[in-house]
């Protein structure tokens, strides 16, 4: 193992292989050449705290040790959107892009300059970004000594295991794990990483067959897809290992590696603030296949709240540290994740802030107030976001005008210039008002309920109504598993036209004052069936002089499409409440 802090100095193998692109292989004399002279440049240039925005690997690991190595601090934010490098303007005096880099090597200027020290300050400091409980991005101020002492944690625990293996990733290096896993433990140990982000089983099998033995490291989201892939199980030379972060791994998925390679992948358990903290393997033993096993040299106890509380070499302290996560022990002093006591959550490997999505979204005209949840899938690899939104003035006039799906692409793409787009709300719900309760608090449970059909089997997916107040319209959604398919019919089930009469008048009684009983249904019309899945748009025009609320139902997000046929229509005619 070679020191972080040692990389350049001339006691590393020159010859060594630090980074594999295809067919070429870069050795520590290219890597350490290529350090220096932007070390030098970078010497001259007045800004002292840089944001790394640097895509290809190696570049970017070049980059991280010029700084170090020319007394200048990096910082890594979470994301290269426009709008989140925006918000830390302040935290950076600058940004260093690939383009920089090329542009400052090319201009010769460094060939007339004195080369940096080769020795790095053990305490260089770094700075990595994260997402916050309040919303707001978090700086965690962090020196190479701790990461230094990290990487050293993970040779003890894996150096064996990986031997001489490249290491390749299908997680980007802005991350602390893959900052770690794919860019600082290889340069320590002596181990290649490979250039490329791994894609699918194909592309890594590409990688594979010049490598030969290797080690990949990957997320839950993406171990979790590739099994149905092609070339899963037929990847030759196996991999060594493959190691997963970001969130737990839903236990079928690791079953579909031991089963493919043997082995089920290990999972790291930790932080950005703490570093890795603990590691399992579900198919060790099934008495602990759920539970967590804590590196080498970390403690762990269980806090009086019920919480995580760490101490360890990777915090750059010796006090305790408490986390967010809530945890039971096992017996055997394995510990089991419970919870947490904040709004910060991992999706597809990338942490955010459900607060900082929420705040995100109420700057944009649209937005009254939002509030955002996690929808669980199938496991809990498959978690998604859901944002409901009330909708300001504006907003209701851009549903009525154009259409749920627009609506909700426009407040992505706002999203989009401050999050990672594989953290961004995937289900949307619009409504003119949030579902507070009695006390002004908005359950997690109400919210959640927004998301699913309701007691009388309609889901409601959005809501609006138009300037002159006489007209409400609404997106429906028809569940394929509502009860009234049965029987209706055996072959081809239809929604009865008697719940559609009846979701007409609940949705007519829930929003249109006055209403006591209906007298009866006039003019009524059914054009086209309507089958299990089926988007709706239901429009009500009130005629509060006589009565009645006229009802047509169109197959199809008409406003959205551009068409859509009607498939049933009539009058309700209603005795007014007195």
């Amino acid at each position: 193992m070679i020191a972080l802090h040692d990389l350049l100095l001339d006691t590393c193998d020159g010859a060594a292989p630090v980074c594999v692109d295809g067919a070429v292989i870069i050795d520590f004399d290219t890597f350490r050449e290529r350090v220096l002279s932007l070390a030098a440049a970078l010497r001259l240039q007045p800004a002292r705290r840089y944001a790394l925005c640097i895509d290809d690997p190696f570049d970017f690991a070049c980059a991280l040790f010029a700084l170090f190595a020319c007394g200048k601090e990096p910082v890594v934010p979470a994301n290269t959107a426009p709008g989140y490098l925006a918000d830390l303007a302040d935290a950076c005096d600058a940004a260093l892009t690939g383009a920089d880099i090329d542009a400052l090597l090319s201009s010769g200027l460094h060939d007339s300059l004195p080369r940096v020290e080769r020795a790095i300050d053990p305490d260089a400091p770094l700075t990595l970004y994260t997402s916050g409980s309040s919303g707001a991005p978090k700086p965690i101020h962090k020196t190479l000594a701790q990461f230094n002492a990290e990487v050293h944690t993970l040779e003890a625990q894996w150096g064996t295991l990986a031997g001489s293996a490249t290491v390749l990733g299908s997680v980007p290096h802005h991350h602390i794990y893959g900052l770690l896993f794919r860019l600082l433990w290889p340069l320590a140990a002596g181990r290649p990483f490979d250039r490329a982000l791994i894609l699918d089983p194909q592309h890594l099998q590409a990688r594979l067959s010049p490598c030969g033995a290797a080690i990949v490291v990957s997320t839950p989201a993406q171990l979790s897809r590739w099994p149905a892939l092609q070339g899963f199980g037929s990847l030759e030379p196996a991999p060594r290992v493959f190691f997963s972060s970001g969130g737990p791994l839903a236990a079928e998925t690791a079953n579909e590696y031991a089963d493919a390679f043997d082995t089920a992948p290990v999972e790291i358990f930790g932080s950005t603030e703490t570093g890795g903290i603990a590691w399992r393997r579900q198919d060790i033993s099934s008495a602990v296949s759920s539970a967590w096993q804590p590196l080498p040299g970390i403690e762990i106890r269980r806090g009086t709240d019920g919480t995580l509380d760490v101490r360890s070499p990777h915090l750059g302290h010796d006090d305790w540290h408490r986390t967010d996560d809530t945890i039971a022990f096992d017996t055997d002093g394995r510990f089991r994740l419970t919870g947490r006591v904040d709004r910060v959550i991992k999706l597809d490997g990338k942490r955010v802030s459900l607060p900082e999505l929420e705040a995100r979204l109420a700057l944009h005209p649209y937005v009254a107030r939002a509030i955002v949840v996690v929808l669980e899938g199938e496991s809990s690899a498959r978690q998604r976001i859901g944002a409901l939104v009330a909708l300001s003035d504006a907003g209701n006039d851009a549903l009525y005008a154009d259409g749920r799906v627009a609506l909700a692409k426009s407040l992505r793409r706002h999203l989009a210039a401050y999050f990672d787009i594989g953290v961004l709300p995937r289900h949307w719900r619009f409504r003119p008002t949030l579902p507070f309760d009695e006390r002004g608090k908005l359950p997690v449970s109400t919210v959640t309920a927004a998301f699913t059909a309701r007691p009388d089997g309609l889901e409601l997916m959005a809501e609006g109504h138009a300037m002159n107040g006489n007209e409400l319209l609404f997106d429906l959604r028809v569940p394929p598993t509502l009860v009234h398919f049965a029987g209706h019919f055996p072959d081809l089930p239809i929604l009865p036209g008697v719940v559609q009469i009846d979701w007409a008048i609940r949705l007519a009684a829930g929003h249109i004052a006055g209403i006591r009983e209906v007298a009866s249904i006039d003019r009524l019309k059914f054009k086209a069936p309507v089958g299990p899945g089926a988007l709706l748009t239901l429009k009500l025009t009130h005629d509060a002089a006589r009565r009645r609320v006229q009802f047509a139902y169109r197959l199809g997000n008409a406003r959205d499409s551009g068409d859509g046929r009607e498939c049933a229509s009539g009058v309700i005619v209603y005795r007014s409440a007195e």
